[in-house]
């Protein structure tokens, strides 16, 4: 499946650019000073030769130095084997909570099987440490610990022109699903101290992990506390949508499946387990449940217009 894309320079200071990507993958931004050219956040695997393509040509047969992960999520770090491969001499920095678990390619605690996604295994040369600052493409970014979205996240914030790169703690519509939550540990806390931190920043300019960049910061904020607020006071709704959104992001992979493979699919991945449980706690698992709630997750991404049901196949909409 083909990502679509988009240069996104609107405001962003001299030497960046936004490769503004379709939701499987996530934005890519390059910074890069004529001398030294660094990528902050790779997309997903399956995306590989798009992303090799766009920052070939935007570096115009220089080379690419250096790559840098928000976080470890597959839409953020599936590229990272493919640059790494195509340019042996970059060096490859990561949030420090999961590098041990990269260092080993320890898959259970990288999770990627538990959600059912896919990943092409990389290394790294360094971590980005929260409280530190990294000199990139001529500019001093500093280095902020970002949980809530996931547990080890960093943002990368640069004073000068109060330029944030969020990742996916903040959009122009909300945050990534609060996955820390799912498995009991207090993510919605997290996530409303990190968007305490980005309004301490008071960025001028917010380069997401997915949509486009954004000016009007005070507005993203008061609509990402509302969601959360939404979250915190009835869980399941944080539940039920992690699950739609988990269908919907397969479904932007494949762009079309027959409803039976897309049903043994959700049958086959944990983490479906994990959400039905905690959506349904005092009823034991059964494929003839599980299965009806998946009838409902289908219907409800139908009606919103997310998917289509025709003749057996299920197709991204």
């Amino acid at each position: 499946m083909n990502d679509e894309w988009t240069t996104n320079v609107t405001n962003v200071p001299e030497g960046m650019t936004v490769l503004e990507r379709g939701w499987l993958s996530s934005n890519n931004v390059l910074l890069d000073d004529g001398e030294h050219a660094v990528l902050v956040d790779t997309g997903y695997c399956t995306h590989a030769e798009q992303t090799l393509a766009l920052v070939a040509h935007a570096l115009q047969g220089r080379a690419l130095d250096a790559v840098l992960n928000t976080h470890l999520h597959s839409d953020h770090c599936g590229g990272n084997a493919a640059l790494q491969a195509a340019y042996p001499q970059l060096t490859t920095a990561i949030p420090p909570g999961l590098s041990a678990a990269v260092r080993a390619w320890d898959v259970p605690a990288l999770g990627y099987d538990s959600v059912g996604q896919s990943i092409v295994r990389f290394g790294f040369d360094r971590v980005l440490q929260p409280g530190q600052t990294e000199r990139l493409a001529g500019r001093e970014w500093e280095v902020h610990a970002a949980p809530g979205h996931d547990s080890h996240a960093v943002l990368l914030f640069e004073p000068a022109s109060r330029t944030l790169i969020s990742g996916d703690a903040l959009w122009a519509q909300g945050f990534g699903v609060i996955f820390p939550e799912l498995d009991g540990e207090a993510g919605f806390d997290d996530a409303a101290a990190t968007l305490d931190v980005i309004e301490r920043l008071q960025p001028r300019l917010v380069i997401p992990g997915h949509g486009a960049v954004f000016s009007d910061v005070v507005a993203a904020l008061s609509v990402a506390r509302q969601r959360l607020n939404s979250f915190v006071q009835h869980p399941p709704r944080h539940h039920r949508h992690a699950a739609k959104v988990m269908l919907k992001y397969k479904l932007l992979e494949w762009g079309s499946q027959p409803e039976t493979e897309l049903r043994a699919w959700m049958w086959a991945t944990p983490m479906f387990h994990l959400l039905w449980r905690l959506l349904h706690p005092d009823t034991d698992l059964h494929p003839d449940s599980f299965q009806h709630w998946a009838t409902e997750l289908l219907t409800e991404l139908c009606r919103s217009k997310a998917a289509t049901l025709h003749e057996g196949w299920v197709r991204n909409a």
